[in-house]
């Protein structure tokens, strides 16, 4: 929640410095050299007085509309770093969608198991349902004939 409020400050009328470079300490120190972050300061200041005088650039309701405009009106290479800041704003949300993924997935099995499964058994089942794309592409004849060469089994599956 903390980083949604604060990115929320790159779409204001007037972009507050010292929360960016609070978020940028904070969250993404592996993303920027130190050097960065200081380049980052100016450029946010220069971006906050670019913003008065170019109409195109204000009036941004989204961190989605930022980039397009910066995109749009090729500030994108001026401001750098800004565009940088703003685009890896966006990467948690697909982050936490295969964490959610995984949990419903999770939800399901236990639900549909009604609880009596084993924790490896459960694991093992849920890794098939989440990469079912990948799954799909496997043919089960081949795994059946190379764990029947690998455990020597008696038996045929």
């Amino acid at each position: 929640m903390e980083l949604l409020r604060l990115s929320s400050t790159l779409v204001s009328k007037v972009i507050n410095v010292d929360q960016i470079c609070l978020l940028v300490e904070k969250y993404y120190t592996e993303d920027f050299t130190e050097q960065e972050r200081i380049q980052l300061r100016y450029q946010l200041e220069a971006f906050n007085i670019d913003i008065t005088k170019n109409p195109r650039l204000s009036g941004v309701s989204t961190i989605s509309d930022l980039c397009k405009r910066l995109v749009g009106t090729q500030q994108h290479e001026t401001y750098y770093l800004l565009d940088r800041v703003a685009r890896l704003i966006f990467t948690p949300p697909v982050s936490t969608a295969t964490t959610k993924r995984r949990f419903s997935a999770m939800k399901i099995f236990k639900n549909r198991l009604c609880s009596k499964m084993s924790d490896d058994f459960l694991a093992n089942n849920l890794v098939i349902y989440i990469e079912r794309e990948i799954v799909e592409n496997i043919d089960s004849k081949s795994v059946i004939d190379e764990l029947e060469d690998i455990k020597g089994r008696r038996s045929e599956l």
